[in-house]
């Protein structure tokens, strides 16, 4: 949740991360960089390969819910500073972080079209948009939930302004939740404490803390480029444009990054998570070759001069999206909560316009309504 002061302290005498590569080393390089090669401490190719190859080559998986050390700080992983001084002034002094009367106008408009879930089988992948970055993926035979967030209010933020699109009662089995980072809008504690304690949790370095403190008995820490396997489905951990903060003292304290699923006959569904523009696309789709779905944000963006570093705006997830090579994008992290200034149908408008522009086939862009699903055919 971007409207959280952020903290500007400095780290100090910070462990290396684990297992580092040249991709962590290199990850201060400009948003804007292109893609200068990769190399690293990487392995073999999954079993799950796609139709071109990977470079660098996989890792191989690492061992579920195993015990890990992690560095104290993960600041050396922003790819922008956090806002100093200057910057507080000019937003104290500017203020605005929702849009006027004008901008709330269109709630109603707001697309919603509940439904039941798509019937699937082991060899079926569908997704189904609760809202905000909360999705219902069906891969693999397997039930994942990313960022559940199923809470009508989340801390500092006014009410959710779509319901959810799927009941809680409607849910599968939930096979495995993956989390992108700990900010309040993607790690909800109160939809949390509704799962089982054996349910399988895919978090970032530095998370299991927060689970296992919650009795969380299933809990897999992965760091950047880092992979597990559940059932047959590859989650792959992968970087992102963010920062992480829960507290006024735990700032940068835990990893933040998206994740990549890739079920047995190789198909791929990226989750960006929460994610400013940048260099890491082209890395992700040079390492995962073959995405044939990307859920990428295109909400929160307003300000650019406060959010650009952290959140994508409609014209930068459309570039996102042939970045990492996706044949297809869902836009999502807007429509649900009132983040950022823009007004509220503002970035279902621009990623329709750009992704038009871009000359993409138009069936390609899957806008679901808050409640829509499809499936990959």
């Amino acid at each position: 949740m971007t409207q959280q002061p952020r903290s500007t302290t400095r780290p100090s005498s910070a462990t290396p991360p684990a297992r580092p590569t040249e991709d962590t080393r290199n990850s201060r390089n400009s948003r804007h960089t292109g893609d200068t090669g990769d190399t690293g401490d990487l392995h073999a190719p999954p079993s799950a390969s796609s139709s071109a190859p990977s470079y660098p080559p996989l890792a191989e998986p690492r061992p579920m819910a195993e015990h890990r050390v992690w560095p104290r700080t993960f600041h050396d992983r922003l790819t922008a500073p956090l806002p100093g001084l200057k910057a507080f002034a000019r937003f104290a002094r500017e203020g605005a972080v929702r849009p006027g009367p004008e901008g709330l106008v269109d709630i109603p408009r707001l697309p919603y079209a509940p439904g039941p879930l798509p019937r699937v089988d082991a060899r079926t992948v569908a997704v189904t948009w609760a809202g905000h970055a909360s999705w219902v993926v069906r891969i693999g035979g397997l039930t994942v939930l990313t960022d559940p967030v199923w809470s009508r209010r989340i801390l500092g933020t006014p009410a959710r302004v779509t319901p959810v699109g799927v009941p809680w009662s409607a849910l599968p089995r939930v096979d495995a939740v993956v989390i992108s980072h700990n900010h309040y809008d993607h790690l909800d504690a109160p939809t949390l404490r509704r799962l089982p304690r054996d349910t399988p949790v895919f978090a970032p370095a530095g998370l299991g803390r927060w689970f296992h403190r919650r009795r969380f008995t299933r809990v897999t820490e992965l760091d950047w480029w880092e992979a597990a396997e559940l059932g047959g489905v590859r989650f792959d951990f992968v970087p992102a444009h963010h920062w992480s903060k829960r507290s006024l003292t735990d700032t940068c304290r835990t990893l933040w990054g998206g994740w990549v699923l890739t079920d047995p006959d190789g198909r791929r569904v990226y989750f960006a998570g929460d994610t400013g523009y940048g260099h890491w696309f082209t890395r992700i789709g040079r390492r995962y070759p073959g995405i044939d779905l990307a859920l990428l944000p295109i909400g929160a963006y307003d300000p650019r001069w406060w959010l650009s570093d952290v959140h994508c705006d409609p014209e930068e997830a459309v570039r996102a999206a042939q970045d990492v090579g996706a044949r297809r994008m869902a836009p999502m992290h807007w429509g649900t909560f009132v983040l950022a200034a823009e007004p509220v149908l503002e970035p279902l408008t621009r990623v329709r316009a750009a992704w038009q522009r871009a000359g993409l086939p138009r069936e390609h862009l899957w806008d679901l309504p808050v409640g829509g699903s499809r499936v990959l055919e």
